[in-house]
């Protein structure tokens, strides 16, 4: 006969088995979609590319099905994470090549980075959640050595 102790110990290995099973993460669930979409920018991109952002040690590197952006570190000059793309960038005399919708609301969602290639100044505005997003600023701010303008708000922690 078993004891209680051991009876609620199978219960609870049971019951983790069954949470990891089921959970999505697992892969019975729909894949995942990438976090990062292109908003806009000076790139040959095409608008609302879904893709994926891997930070290295010498850049940013966005890549989604119609291609791939590397943003070495050394040439950024601005990197914004707000709810909107902010007026300098907006007042750039650059060559956009997708103008991104105009945001707003209550919470940040577009991530937005300046740099220069070969003298032409380059725009990329990628837009993605603020939870998608929490992980990567520390991360960014590491590796490059460059704050990223964060604008807060009320429910931003």
């Amino acid at each position: 006969m078993k004891d209680r102790t051991s009876t609620q110990r199978e219960l609870m290995w049971s019951l983790a088995l069954l949470l990891f099973v089921a959970s999505p993460a697992h892969g019975r669930g729909q894949p995942q979609e990438p976090p990062f979409r292109y908003a806009g920018g000076t790139e040959k991109v095409e608008q609302g590319c879904a893709g994926n952002l891997e930070v290295t040690s010498q850049a940013l590197i966005f890549k989604c099905p119609t291609g791939s952006l590397n943003m070495p570190f050394a040439a950024i000059s601005l990197m914004q994470y707000r709810r909107d793309i902010s007026r300098p960038v907006r007042k750039l005399k650059v060559k956009w090549k997708v103008k991104p919708v105009p945001g707003g609301g209550k919470r940040n969602r577009y991530f937005t980075i300046v740099y220069k290639d070969q003298e032409t100044t380059h725009v990329v505005v990628l837009k993605v959640a603020p939870l998608s997003m929490r992980p990567y600023l520390a991360e960014i701010e590491l590796k490059s050595g460059k704050r990223v303008e964060v604008m807060g708000y009320e429910e931003y922690q």
